[in-house]
């Protein structure tokens, strides 16, 4: 296990929808510095509460066909949703989820063509969308490691015990 890892905070549902494996991509508006390729990175899910009009609209967008718009996994996502609007509250806030490996980051155009579709952002905040971040080999932290986070990078340092990437 490593010592640290780069994390990043993310708001719920998305960060749950990582650890799941349903969102293979994170979108922001910069891209990661390029020695971060290629390393493990943790997933935080940040202390905001999950907002139950994104998450009504997020699925709305999923069952209707949208799903190659948002680079999220229906069949995977859906049922997630579902559950989360039945208890918000039942997400996890503030606690590392999951490490995964950051692939190369790539143009929003870029991705999109990829994916066959002419944009691709799984969210309403368009600005944040200009560059998709492969996300792969999850790992799930088991159970969920407690952390406070911060914008941008931040160092986590998992606690002895638990499965941790």
């Amino acid at each position: 296990m490593a010592d640290s890892f780069p994390a990043i905070t993310i708001w719920q549902p998305w960060a749950t929808l990582i650890a799941e494996g349903a969102k293979r991509y994170e979108f922001r508006s910069w891209a990661p510095a390029g020695r971060m390729v290629g390393r493990r990175i943790a997933i935080h899910a940040g202390a905001r509460k999950a907002n139950v009009g994104e998450m009504r609209e997020l699925l709305y967008r999923l069952q209707m066909g949208e799903a190659a718009q948002t680079g999220i996994d229906p069949a995977t996502a859906i049922p997630i949703l579902d559950a989360a609007l039945q208890a918000p509250r039942s997400l996890p806030l503030s606690s590392v989820l999951c490490t995964a490996v950051l692939g190369r980051p790539l143009r929003n155009q870029e991705l999109a063509a990829a994916l066959g579709t002419e944009f691709i952002n799984d969210s309403d905040r368009n600005q944040h969308s200009n560059y998709g971040w492969p996300l792969t080999k999850i790992q799930k932290v088991v159970p969920f490691a407690p952390a406070k986070g911060s914008q941008g990078w931040w160092e986590w340092r998992p606690a002895q015990g638990g499965d941790h990437g």
